[in-house]
């Protein structure tokens, strides 16, 4: 439902933008996809009814033929790199991450290398060349390598400090409690976050917004709020949902 209360500090923002002839730019990223389910299947529903485009972060080392044939013919979902295999190899009192310096650098870049060819293979039509780190953490050392692995962005989460030797794609808002309940938080936080997000690109930065899901762990509030998100975002006029390649550019 969108006609509660919750939402209208989001409706008066994007009136704002469109009061000053502005139009706020989303985007979407799903993380951790591997095979086709039911949630992934949920997902892509969900966001081609609201002509979302939708970008699917893939875990190479785990993914195959099946997800590559499901995805064939949805021109709306590009496929980014999301790691190589979700593993974490940090220390027990670090936080968890697979492209961190516990190892050589030319063991990760490796696996790196190896899962833009293979997802490049997999989903020829639909591979953007973007990183996306497991748990949005990498060791900055690795960074500079990433163009030479034929990488053209690095997407992790938060506010882009831009000017590294690789351009941020970054997420901003995740609907997942991942220190509570984890499942999906509560609508009137996200619905603030976004309103600040908003209100932060209004002042200045042309950083799009980017919202993170993860279909595999999606309750009932998580789809109950996509739903809404899209209906409150997709019928107003100062609103443009991007896709990865368009953010990209040429």
């Amino acid at each position: 439902m969108t006609d509660g209360i919750v939402w209208d500090p989001l409706r008066r923002e994007l009136d704002r933008w469109q009061a000053a002839g502005r139009v706020a730019r989303f985007w979407l990223r799903d993380d951790d996809a591997v095979e086709p389910t039911q949630a992934l299947e949920t997902l892509i529903a969900l966001a081609g009814q609201s002509e979302v485009p939708l970008t699917l972060a893939v875990i190479p080392g785990l993914t195959g033929e099946a997800l590559a044939v499901r995805l064939a013919e949805e021109t709306s979902v590009t496929v980014a790199v999301h790691g190589w295999s979700h593993t974490n190899h940090a220390g027990p009192q670090a936080k968890k991450q697979e492209l961190g310096g516990e190892r050589p650098a030319e063991v990760v870049l490796g696996e790196l290398d190896e899962g833009f060819r293979l997802l490049q293979r997999l989903h020829p039509a639909r591979m953007v060349p973007v990183l996306v780190p497991p748990w949005n953490r990498i060791d900055p050392a690795l960074i500079p390598a990433l163009p030479g692995l034929g990488f053209a962005a690095l997407s992790v989460y938060g506010r882009a400090n831009q000017g590294g030797p690789v351009p941020l794609l970054n997420t901003h808002v995740d609907v997942i409690d991942w220190h509570g309940t984890r499942g999906g938080r509560r609508e009137a936080d996200l619905v603030t976050e976004l309103v600040a997000e908003l209100r932060h690109r209004f002042a200045g930065s042309d950083e799009p917004v980017g919202v993170l899901t993860h279909h595999l762990v999606h309750d009932a509030a998580t789809w109950n709020f996509l739903s809404a998100l899209f209906a409150v975002t997709g019928r107003h006029p100062a609103v443009r949902w991007s896709s990865a390649s368009e953010l990209l550019g040429p």
